[in-house]
């Protein structure tokens, strides 16, 4: 029996007023323990822009330089944050608005310069985690909502991909609890025509995912969550699944649509 959902909702979803208000009711009206992550969405580039800093990526990647870190941990980690707690706490889910660094719950590291520098990017170990400040709050009744920010343990805030924090989370917390990890975007599931929304594909495991990647017919932006994904489900995770935003209250029941990955 599944006894906690770690759900991340994607940045286009951040960004889509409408979209980002059906969610939060949905997200609040799941009974039991539960944590949010959240991408940043353009928040982030728009506000860059207006104060002359502008965003740079290599490959999707963010370059994270030190303008752009001090941006993303005032985004992230404030405005999109803190709007989304009180939206829960307006729904009536009693939350609180976290990033790595708070109670020491996610470090990392600094990425190294290799090809590319990302600049202040984190990369996490899963059992480097701070788990008892997590079990705490679950435990009182209080949601964690999290940024997608870590920190170095020598205060120094990283950006960190947010659909890695909540693998790493599932991973960590798969020791006390049975998880459901779900990732929350704009469309249905993992598609096996990009262009087609019904197109989605119900169940992939190892075989099936190693075919798509064979077949290419993987879009370049559902790699990273399939990645996390089996990552997850070899330590630990009892399930993942990949679907819509619309369809987060139905996803933590028995009664699930989009992608389960196994």
């Amino acid at each position: 029996m599944i006894d906690l959902f770690i759900i991340k909702v994607g940045g286009n979803v951040i960004d889509n007023p409408e979209l980002l208000q059906s969610f939060i009711g949905k997200f609040a009206a799941i009974p039991g323990k539960k944590i949010l992550i959240h991408g940043g969405g353009k928040i982030a580039t728009r506000i860059g822009d207006k104060l002359g800093i502008v965003s740079n990526y290599v490959d999707g990647r963010r370059i994270t330089d030190a303008d752009t870190i001090d941006v993303v941990t005032m985004v992230y980690g404030g405005l999109v944050n803190k709007q989304l707690v009180a939206k829960l706490q307006a729904a009536g889910c009693n939350a609180i608005g976290l990033t790595g660094a708070d109670a020491n719950i996610i470090p990392a590291t600094k990425r190294p310069v290799k090809e590319i520098d990302y600049g202040f990017v984190g990369d996490i170990k899963p059992e480097a985690l701070q788990t008892a400040p997590l079990q705490s709050l679950l435990e009182g009744g209080i949601t964690p909502v999290f940024a997608p920010l870590t920190h170095d343990g020598k205060g120094q805030m990283l950006n960190t991909n947010a659909d890695t924090i909540a693998s790493s989370l599932a991973i960590a917390l798969s020791a006390f609890y049975q998880v459901r990890l779900i990732y929350c975007f704009e469309k249905k599931g993992v598609l096996r025509d990009p262009a087609d929304d019904s197109a989605v594909i119900n169940l992939i495991n190892k075989d099936i995912y190693q075919q798509l990647l064979e077949d290419k017919v993987l879009s370049d932006g559902i790699l990273p969550k399939l990645q996390n994904a089996f990552g997850a489900i070899g330590n630990g995770v009892k399930e993942v699944l990949i679907g819509h935003a619309e369809d987060v209250l139905s996803n933590t029941t028995d009664q699930v649509s989009g992608t389960l990955i196994c």
